[in-house]
Order: C-alpha cells, then sequence, then structure tokens
C-alpha cells in the first residue's frame, strides 16, 4: 500500500463516552467484519472488558476504505482502540505513539470529563492531529450546542469542525472517515531508501506455541518472514517466524513495509527480552534506536500470595505470562511468616489491581490472599546502621537493583516473646545533608512509631469537573480525606473544576466512589502524580488471637488511627468465622492496644450422640470441653484459620 493512502489513528475518550461502540460501527461500514460475526465491544474480546464494559487493553485493527468509486481510492486505516480509565493512561500513551491522529470523543449527553483533558493533554505533547467529535447524538438527553462550546473553547476549534455520530445508529460514521482520510496526515518515512528495516514495539503478547509476539508500528522499509532481526535496547537476535496484521483477527502477510500496524511472531519464550519502547530493526543493516516510550511508575503496592503454599510456582509462571501483556504493572518475591512465599506487586491504580487480581483467578484458577494495597513511603529512621551483607537474603527494590540492608531492629510490641520477630530491610538512600532513608513498600514492613524520625508519601494533583450544585458537599469530603483545594475554574455552564492536591493514601481510601456518591454520579476525576511531602503517619496492626495478620497491617493517619482501627476490628469481627474458642480481635498502633473486641466461641455439641442415662454422663463431657478451650487460649494451641473471602472482603470498603 502506497504511503499516501495509509492512515494511522486512534479513538481517545473518557470511560463509558462510547469508544468502543463507535469503532463497531467503523468495522460494520468498512466490512471488516461479516455481520454474522458482529456483536458489541467487538474489540474488547477480554471476558473482564465485556463484563465491566470498558477496555482494560488497545486493540490494533486494519480496516480498508474506498473514499470515491475508483481503486485508486481505496484507502488503509489502522486504528488502535484505547481504553478511557485513567489507570490504563500508560495504553493510551503507548498507542499515541504508532499513530498520526486521534479523535478526541466526547459523550453529547456528559460533556468535557476530567479524563478528556488528560488524554488531550497526552495527544498534544505527541504532537497529533486531533479530530473533535460527538458521540451519542441521537440521545434525547444530548445537549449539542452546550458540549460544542465547551470543546471550542477546549480546541480553540470551530463549531463546524466537531463532527456528530451516533454508535448506536451508525449516523455520521461514514463523513467521521472521510473527514479521518482528509486531516490526519499520512505517515512519512524518517529514512526514506535505508534499504533497512524498521519498527517501534508498541505492545506484545505471549503464546506457548508461538513465543513472544511483539506488536509493532512499522516506520521504515519493510520485513518478511524469515528475516533476521534483533531488539536494539536487549541486543537479542531473531529470526521472523510469521508476520502479519490485525483484520482484528490475527492474518499472515507476504510482508509489513512503513507506515502499517502489524504483528511479528519472534519464537523467543524467554522473559525480560521483549520490551515495549524497543526498536527492531534487521540485523544486517541495523538503524538507529527509536526514544521508545518511559518506563511506568506504579503508585500502589499490594502483597498477592497463593493460598495454597504449593501452588507458589504456579502464581509465578503466572504473573510472568501477565506481565508480557500488560508491562505497567511490576512484580518481586517477597516472604511473609504468616502467609508464607508470594509477591509484592506495584500497579497504576486500584482498578488496575482489580483486574490484574482477577485475570490471575479466571485465567489460571488461582486461590489468591492480597494484602491490603499500599504505596511507597520514604522513611527516615532514627539510629539507623547498616548491617552485615548476608548472601542468603534477597536485597533488590522494586527496581531490580541491589543494595545495603538495613536492620532497624524488631516489632516486639506485636510478636510473641518466643518469636525471632521482623527484620526491615530496604534500599538505603544518602541525601546531601546527611539524612539516610530507606523506601518502604509494604505496611508490614513500616517501622515502630519509636523508630521513625520522618516519613515523606507521594501526593497527587487531581481534578475533578462537577455541577456547581455539588460543590459544597466535595469540600466537606476534600476535609475528611486531608486534600488542599488550590483553584476552582468555573465554565459557565453550570459546571466547576476544582484543582486538589491530595496524599494518594487517601486518593486509596475509597475517595472515588464516595465523590460518586454524593455527586450522583456526575463528577469526574483525573490524577497525576506529584511529588513526596511529609506526613503523620503510623502503622496499624490487626491481632487475631493475639497474632499479627500481616495481610490487614495498613499505614494510616496519625488522627484517623483511632476510628480506622474500631472500623477494621468491627468489620473483621462481623466476616471471620468463629472458632471452637474464644478468639481476641485487636488494633493496635503507636505501642499500645486502641480498640478490641471478642470473638465468641463456637460451641460443638459434645452430648449430642448419649441417648438416655445419668445427667452427670453430660456434665463430665462439657467440663471436658470446657478445659480443653482453655488449655487452647493459654497454651496458645488455638491457632485461627482465616479463609479466603475473609481477605478479600476486609479489602473491599462497605462489607
Amino acid at each position: 500500500m502506497n504511503l499516501s493512502h495509509i492512515r494511522n489513528f486512534s479513538i481517545i475518550a473518557h470511560i463509558d463516552h462510547g469508544k468502543s461502540t463507535l469503532a463497531d460501527r467503523m468495522l460494520e461500514l468498512t466490512h471488516t467484519i461479516e455481520k454474522r460475526k458482529m456483536m458489541n465491544q467487538v474489540l474488547d474480546n477480554m471476558e473482564l472488558e465485556r463484563e465491566k464494559g470498558i477496555t482494560i487493553k488497545m486493540r490494533p485493527v486494519k480496516m480498508h476504505y474506498k473514499n470515491g468509486a475508483s481503486d485508486a481510492d481505496l484507502y488503509e486505516l489502522n486504528l488502535i482502540d484505547t481504553p478511557g480509565h485513567i489507570d490504563f493512561s500508560y495504553e493510551v500513551s503507548r498507542a499515541l505513539k504508532a499513530v498520526e491522529g486521534c479523535i478526541l470523543l466526547v459523550d453529547a449527553t456528559q460533556g468535557v470529563q476530567a479524563q478528556t483533558l488528560t488524554t488531550l493533554n497526552m495527544a498534544k505533547e505527541a504532537g497529533l492531529t486531533i479530530i473533535p467529535v460527538l458521540s451519542k447524538v441521537d440521545s434525547p438527553l444530548a445537549r449539542l450546542d452546550e458540549i460544542k462550546e465547551e470543546m471550542v473553547m477546549l480546541l480553540g476549534c470551530d463549531f463546524e469542525d466537531i463532527m456528530e455520530t451516533s454508535g448506536k445508529t451508525g449516523q455520521g460514521v461514514e463523513k467521521l472517515l472521510q473527514e479521518i482520510i482528509k486531516k490526519v496526515p499520512a505517515p512519512v518515512e524518517e529514512i526514506p531508501n535505508s534499504g533497512s528495516f524498521r519498527g517501534l514495539v508498541f505492545d506484545f503478547q505471549y503464546s506457548n506455541h508461538k513465543g513472544v509476539i511483539v506488536y509493532v508500528r512499522v516506520l521504515e522499509g519493510s520485513v518478511k518472514k524469515t528475516d533476521e532481526l534483533i531488539f536494539k535496547i536487549a541486543g537479542e537476535k531473531f529470526y521472523a517466524l510469521e508476520v502479519g496484521m490485525f483484520t482484528p483477527e490475527e492474518v499472515p502477510v507476504d510482508k509489513l513495509t512503513a507506515g502499517q500496524t502489524g504483528y511479528i511472531v519472534t519464537g523467543i519464550k524467554q522473559p525480560g527480552i521483549a520490551s515495549v519502547g524497543d526498536t527492531i530493526t534487521l540485523n544486517k543493516k541495523q538503524l538507529p534506536e527509536l526514544p521508545g516510550y518511559m518506563s511506568p511508575s506504579p503508585v500502589v503496592w499490594a502483597s498477592v500470595y497463593p493460598e495454597d503454599a504449593d501452588d507458589f510456582e504456579m502464581l509465578k509462571q503466572a504473573l510472568g505470562k501477565l506481565r508480557l501483556s500488560d508491562s505497567a504493572f511490576t512484580h518481586e518475591e517477597e516472604s511473609s511468616g504468616s502467609l508464607g512465599r508470594g509477591f509484592r506487586c506495584g500497579f497504576l491504580g486500584l482498578l488496575h489491581l482489580e483486574i490484574i487480581t482477577e485475570r490471575l483467578k479466571r485465567e489460571f484458577n488461582l486461590n489468591l490472599v492480597i494484602a491490603t494495597p499500599s504505596i511507597t513511603y520514604e522513611v527516615t529512621l532514627k539510629n539507623l546502621h547498616t548491617a552485615a551483607k548476608d548472601s542468603s537474603r534477597d536485597t533488590r527494590d522494586m527496581s531490580g537493583r541491589g543494595g545495603d540492608i538495613i536492620d532497624v531492629g524488631t516489632a516486639s510490641g506485636i510478636l510473641p516473646a518466643n518469636s525471632i520477630g521482623n527484620v526491615y530491610m530496604g534500599r538505603i538512600t544518602t541525601h546531601p545533608d546527611g539524612r539516610r532513608t530507606v523506601m518502604i513498600y509494604s505496611p508490614s514492613m513500616f517501622p515502630d512509631q519509636g523508630m521513625v524520625e520522618r516519613v515523606s508519601e507521594p501526593w497527587v494533583k487531581l481534578s475533578i469537573i462537577t455541577p456547581d450544585v455539588y460543590t459544597g458537599a466535595i469540600y466537606q469530603l476534600l476535609y475528611d480525606h486531608e486534600a488542599e483545594l488550590s483553584d476552582t475554574i468555573t465554565f459557565g455552564d453550570g459546571r466547576a473544576k476544582l484543582i486538589i492536591h491530595m496524599p494518594l493514601r487517601e486518593l486509596m481510601r475509597n475517595f472515588f466512589d464516595e465523590l460518586k456518591s454524593i455527586s450522583s454520579g456526575y463528577a469526574s476525576l483525573s490524577y497525576e502524580f506529584e511529588g513526596m511531602r511529609d506526613a503523620d503517619v503510623t502503622r496499624l496492626d490487626i491481632l487475631v488471637a493475639d497474632e499479627p495478620v500481616e495481610a490487614f497491617t495498613r499505614v494510616v493517619s496519625q488522627r484517623r488511627v483511632e476510628e480506622e482501627a474500631k472500623k477494621a476490628v468491627e468489620k473483621l469481627k462481623n466476616i471471620l468465622p468463629r472458632q471452637l474458642f474464644v478468639a481476641k480481635i485487636q488494633g493496635k498502633a503507636n505501642g499500645r492496644i486502641i480498640a478490641s473486641e471478642s470473638l465468641s466461641a463456637l460451641r460443638k455439641d459434645v452430648t449430642g450422640y448419649l441417648y438416655g442415662g445419668d445427667i452427670t454422663r453430660k456434665m463430665k463431657l462439657l467440663e471436658k470441653q470446657k478445659k480443653g478451650k482453655k488449655k487452647m487460649a493459654e497454651r496458645g494451641k488455638g491457632n485461627v484459620n482465616i479463609p479466603h473471602d475473609v481477605f478479600l472482603k476486609m479489602m473491599k470498603s462497605g462489607e
């Protein structure tokens, strides 16, 4: 296909603005998919995507559209469908590097939302041609003139530039395809007639039979089956076992040429070689590598353990395979005294965490224990000293680099006297002013209050767009979550934009759900990482039968520690199955018990099999049972077995 007849574009929008439905109509109109195979959200091929009604993974597809009567009017349109939720903005940023233009889709019933602004800025920074489009214009709730005014103010375009479409009826879709051909520039080779090949890896997946399959945007030259290629960053050579395009299924072709989007089967089955942002080129005539992508920075951390210790290796393999299809999360092995061996994982948000853990359960049939999500804290410790290096300990941080082991003592206040205790380990950073700090990734590793000199935590900058009528309730919500309001911008259509600074810890404390609740679902939110600030926080431990349960440990604000402890203890009492003895459930922080409840014993009917006879027989059995329960409690023989669903219920709010 001639370069002048190729158009590469993406659709960007806030979640639930009709992006996937619009893509469906495009596929129908271009006859890319037969009518009998057509279904809603056809590009969302993951079960979770259909179930939740959201796009999780970007999906490329090639379409052919005839913009006239002759064969010379045939165009190749390469669409990359992208997610709309902010947790998957890394997927969007990668897609935008592989296209020349994008459709900015705005719901005609909802208007410009916070995530619309975020994705628009990403498209502007990438230098893309932006086509403004309204969706759901057939809805009786559509506010066409109002929303067009918003888009004119946002983009500086004319009213006539804004297209009107309906993914439900197909209205305006053909005109939109013609506008894409007219406005989106054709791809251009940076190094024409190079006699080589160069492609940008914007995604990849793993196949048990084919190995790693990389998704590439071809920038120079062409590639065909049997070509010897090389990953420029990894330095790994391989032969192309197959090249093809997405229709949207993988269809082999003779070759991929400049301007096209497609896939290359590498045959590589070792993890860690393929990476997004890498450059693939011919081994014998190599071209310079491309800038690639910035690595995503996880903002939410959670520990994931198999419920059955025998499933550890299966979990390890499952995480490795998921990493090949989602490069935005990280994982590293860790161990816990109560939970055994598992992994500390980093995610881009709570929805990202939910999706990954749900995929582990569904796709790999694993039962998991997920510790309370946390964030990274930078802690300056009193009397910090470096312990002797011990090669048997794994001292890598989340970036995989080695570091010094630091030993700051044991959490003696929460462990029985005969326990070895916990050793807090991490990577030491020495600052210009002489301070030495350690990064804490897990709440259970957070030091006791007496050991802490200073704590820093990540803050985020939030943008909330809401109808004016809800701003009063939102101000109260901001106070409850320790947020700072820095600016309010009134749009003039009864809506306002609030610029807020907040600890990431508080954003994770159910802020989004509460915001949706008090605004009747009308408020939208987007956020970006801002930096580190001082924090007044402490570690809250939950003890069951005098034993700390690491999965329930969390880091909370000092001003809310008693409230959080009481809430956690009462919740656990309500969902934990009763045991054969009275079990204490306690919340402990700052070296003292601040909340306590008792879980009454489950009484087993030890006299049920008796029939008739003297009453003293029953009395003896009941007395024996009483002494047994007392002995279990006194000698510590009463171990509490916490079921898998209890961990999940403790993670979720409102249960």
